[in-house]
């Protein structure tokens, strides 16, 4: 009996052993990690660093001409218009990367500035942080696949990722918030009635006598795709320009189900545009749309 708790209490100590050399090993792993990540830290050049929450500003022109964003109460804006429905995600990243640039290599006695293409810069950015200090960042010529950078008013010349321009390489129109249609197609519009020039047209689909005009304007409904804007956020005295305004436009209201529930869709049709479209807006929005003269006809069942 004493040998085998005498081989127990052994094989105990080999455990608490084996544990204890285990946690040391990991704390020790651990370290080792921190102290790696400490010497690439150490080692990594910052062009700019500066916390994205920070950044309440920017300007930039990567080729898509001049575009300047404002942030306020933690909103992002498109400064020229503060109604322009931007999507906010996309100063968000560009403060995000812009805030947070590494150099892959800094160059020191290096040549003068328009050796580098820096004396006439291809693209320039720049940010405004909360306590108003702004950092301009001037792109010259390409090498392999980085830029040389420097920053306005600092005579050092850096390499940086040509990635860093992705965020900035969209127009104004890519970065719109669009609305949102809805899906309407013959099985499930109810009812469409067309206001134009104080006379209404109604389509009902518990009609069967409109089975074939129901079937048409379900069609063109379903045909629109609100992907192209003649104007972001139209003010009330300029709708007459488009044909838009309440005495000259055509009033569509769409009845459909969706989840068993039925809903409403009011489309605005006014004056074409000469290019085969016609200028559209949608229920409550403030953004003109172009939809093309056939959809258009389609829905008026034309």
């Amino acid at each position: 009996m004493r040998k085998k708790n005498k081989g127990i209490l052994i094989l105990l100590a080999v455990l608490i052993l084996l544990v204890a050399v285990y946690f040391g090993l990991r704390t020790w792993n651990a370290q080792q990690e921190e102290k790696a990540q400490e010497e690439q830290e150490a080692a990594t050049v910052h062009v700019t660093d500066t916390s994205a929450e920070d950044i309440v500003s920017l300007k930039f022109n990567v080729g898509n001409g001049d575009l300047e964003f404002s942030k306020e109460d933690d909103q992002w804006y498109y400064t020229p218009d503060k109604d322009f429905p931007l999507q906010h995600s996309y100063p968000e990243d560009m403060a995000e990367t812009v805030g947070s640039i590494t150099a892959g290599r800094e160059l020191t006695d290096g040549d003068s500035i328009d050796a580098y293409g820096l004396d006439e810069p291809a693209y320039t950015i720049e940010y405004t942080d909360a306590d108003g200090n702004t950092t301009e960042l001037l792109f010259g010529d390409m090498t392999g696949d980085d830029y040389y950078v420097m920053l306005n008013g600092n005579d050092t010349v850096y390499t940086v990722n040509s990635s860093v321009i992705d965020p900035f390489n969209y127009t104004l129109d890519d970065m719109a918030r669009l609305d949102d249609y809805p899906s309407i197609g013959s099985g499930n519009l109810v009812k469409e009635v067309i206001t134009q020039n104080g006379e209404t047209t109604t389509y009902d689909s518990e009609d069967e006598d409109q089975a074939e005009d129901i079937a048409a304007v379900a069609g063109g409904l379903g045909a629109v795709t609100l992907s192209e804007a003649a104007d972001y956020s139209v003010e009330d005295e300029d709708l007459d320009m488009y044909g838009l305004d309440e005495g000259s436009r055509i009033t569509v209201e769409a009845t459909y189900t969706q989840n068993d529930e039925e809903q409403l869709l009011t489309l605005y049709i006014g004056n074409e545009d000469g290019n085969g479209n016609r200028y559209v807006m949608l229920n409550d929005s403030r953004i003109v749309y172009l939809i093309s003269d056939e959809i258009c006809d389609n829905i008026l069942n034309v």
